[in-house]
């Protein structure tokens, strides 16, 4: 039967332990009044402090969710520890013998209580991975693994990081050896069970421990080395147990937490080699997830240790991806996440996407301080992003980029931060502010509508998902063009021009045609029939206007020829010259001003829409800057001089 603790041994415990040194290993304090310390409940998400410590007491308490009591139920609640093991562990710690009640009597071999067993186990497997890694000749794939990517024996020993040997079972005996029960070792992740016994969890891997908050190993992550590993997965991380919720941890944060506290900055990266690198460089605040996504508990723990207060100033979390579509997968899910913190964050993404290690073997420790230094805000890798997606370069894509956009601005907590954030994504667009501001308005009232489960309504547009959308082929396009809307004044003018080159080409001259680019046409399916007019060799008066029509529509795209048979007959809305029969010559003439005019008038837009871009940049190069505007300037007086002759 599991012995119970004297009562006075309980009392000693409680007297000689710090409350405040035991909460700090968990929650970044701040002073409170006289004799009171204050920070971050543990135990419930909030960003005002409301969770109170009074030392000389040894008491704690929260305001917010109510919860209070002293060091070792904080200690209980906190590492989910019966109370023999909360004391238990206290008394390991002061280097305090515990005494047993007469009649009762430790469990055999487990005086420190089953965690405790867990965690001297994976202590004790540690310290043999370790010298494996140093001493074993089959380790040598893994010094050479460490030394190519500039980790040397130092920096291993730092680290902790081992060589899980290839023969499945020499752990396991080690561990026994040592005293450890086959269950303690099954039921901590070391060594799993088959039909002959005992194997090795890890085998002829590299493997790097995993500590909890106060420094114990709680598990362990292991690198595939040999091509034969039957195990195809990169990496293997150890699988949840009774001291190992991967949720709940993240490598390095024992090393890093004095920092993170000190400097109020923390640094997330992808991999237990980049949090290697960033400390040697000096970037001591840089933790990783262990095989799991960057989630709501990594949040809390990171909020607790460097005070995300919403009444202090602004924390720093800075977040570095690789810079291919999975990283930017993974830095759009760490926006999606970034309203549950108090303070901004912020993205670093290396040239050439090169991880934190992979940058500081190619240029050095500097390069990877620079690189967190120079991180930029979590909104704006967000916007850009999204935005990124569009060719900003024509007005679809700058209209489909600020609707995707707008929902991130509308997002932003700070609403006084909205109209700057509203100025500066119209920059970056190239459109007017106004139109910016009207579509976050717009965003804002959708998203209202759907937190009172409203739904969007009608005509209101949906959030654009933040997952590339795959382009169609070209087959698809051909046999997808929209039908024109005449609802357009634009688009009906095209449809009449169109009408009217197809049933009275001799109205036309040649160079008229010839000066109207297929890009004029802003509906698809009119673009369409006018590349089918140019591939049939332009206006061609010789032949009759059925002849001239067939000809078309066999150079015209298989989808529109249709529309090509269409438009040879369908009436024209004008009046007709009674001695020729033909439209009269300012109606024709009309309709190619105002496609050319409307043409130009989108050009002039789009490189308006380039030079705000370019004012935008910092890195804009002035002598680019400069062609865009002289090029402004050839349209601005193209489209005046059209005009004059229109009139």
């Amino acid at each position: 039967m599991a012995g119970r603790i004297k009562a006075d041994d309980i009392a000693l415990v409680k007297e000689r332990s710090s409350i405040e040194d035991v909460v700090r290993e968990h929650v970044t304090l701040r002073p409170a009044g006289p004799g009171s310390l204050k920070g971050l409940c543990p135990f419930h998400d909030e960003k005002t402090p409301s969770f109170n410590i009074r030392p000389a007491v040894g008491a704690w308490h929260c305001f917010g969710c109510g919860e209070g009591g002293d060091v070792i139920s904080f200690l209980q609640k906190v590492e989910h520890l019966t109370f023999a093991e909360a004391v238990e562990r206290l008394a390991q710690k002061l280097g305090l013998e515990l005494r047993y009640e007469d009649g009762f009597a430790p469990r055999e071999g487990e005086s420190l209580g089953r965690r405790a067993r867990l965690l001297e186990a994976h202590r004790v497997a540690q310290e043999f991975y370790h010298r494996a890694l140093l001493e074993s000749p089959e380790a040598r794939k893994g010094r050479d693994f460490l030394r190519e990517r500039g980790f040397d024996s130092q920096a291993a020993k730092r680290f902790g990081v081992g060589f899980a040997p290839r023969g499945g079972e020499e752990l396991s005996r080690h561990l026994r050896a040592k005293g450890f029960t086959d269950e303690e070792l099954t039921i901590g992740g070391l060594s799993g069970r088959g039909s002959r016994g005992l194997y090795d969890r890890f085998r002829g891997r590299l493997v790097w421990p995993i500590h909890d908050i106060t420094g114990d190993t709680v598990g362990f992550g292991a690198r595939r080395l040999f091509d034969d590993d039957r195990i195809a997965a990169k990496y293997l991380n150890t699988s949840e147990t009774p001291i190992y919720k991967k949720s709940n941890v993240l490598y390095g944060l024992d090393a890093a937490k004095k920092a993170i506290a000190g400097e109020r900055k923390a640094v997330v990266v992808e991999g237990y080699t980049d949090v290697m690198a960033c400390h040697l460089a000096g970037v001591e605040g840089a933790v990783a997830t262990c095989g799991t996504a960057f989630g709501v508990d990594h949040i809390k723990v990171l909020r607790r240790i460097m005070r995300d207060e919403a009444d202090l100033a602004p924390a720093r979390v800075v977040f570095t991806f690789d810079g291919d579509a999975a990283g930017q997968k993974a830095a759009m899910r760490a926006f999606g996440e970034d309203q549950r913190w108090a303070s901004q964050s912020f993205v670093a993404v290396a040239e050439r996407g090169m991880d934190p290690c992979d940058l500081r073997l190619a240029k050095g420790d500097d390069a990877v301080r620079h690189l967190v230094e120079d991180a930029v805000p979590m909104f704006e890798f967000a916007v850009r992003t999204t935005i990124a997606r569009f060719d900003l370069s024509t007005a679809e894509g700058r209209v489909q980029g600020m609707r995707a956009a707008a929902p991130i601005v509308a997002s932003i907590r700070d609403t006084s931060m909205r109209p700057e954030y509203t100025r500066t994504v119209a920059g970056w667009i190239g459109v007017e502010v106004e139109q910016v501001q009207a579509e976050v308005a717009r965003a804002g009232r959708m998203a209202a509508r759907e937190a009172k489960g409203e739904g969007a309504g009608p005509g209101a547009h949906h959030r654009v998902d933040t997952e590339a959308v795959p382009e169609p082929s070209a087959e698809e396009v051909r046999s997808a063009i929209p039908a024109p809307d005449l609802r357009d004044p634009v688009v009906f003018a095209e449809r009449q021009l169109l009408q009217s080159l197809l049933q009275f080409p001799t109205c036309f001259d040649a160079a008229e045609v010839d000066a109207i680019a297929v890009e004029s046409f802003s509906a698809p399916a009119h673009r369409a029939v006018f590349d089918g007019v140019r591939a049939a060799g332009g206006i061609q008066p010789a032949l009759s206007v059925k002849a001239w029509a067939d000809k078309v529509a066999e150079a015209a795209p298989l989808a529109v020829r249709g529309l090509v048979s269409e438009l040879a007959v369908a009436p024209l809305p004008t009046r007709f010259d009674k001695a020729t029969g033909l439209p009269e010559r300012r109606y024709t003439r009309a309709l190619l001003v105002r496609v050319q005019e409307v043409a130009l008038t989108r050009r002039i837009a789009d490189a308006m829409s380039a030079m705000r871009r370019m004012a935008a940049d910092p890195h804009t190069d002035p002598a680019r800057s400069r062609a865009l505007s002289g090029e402004l300037q050839d349209l601005q007086r193209e489209l005046a001089s059209l005009r004059d002759r229109a009139s």
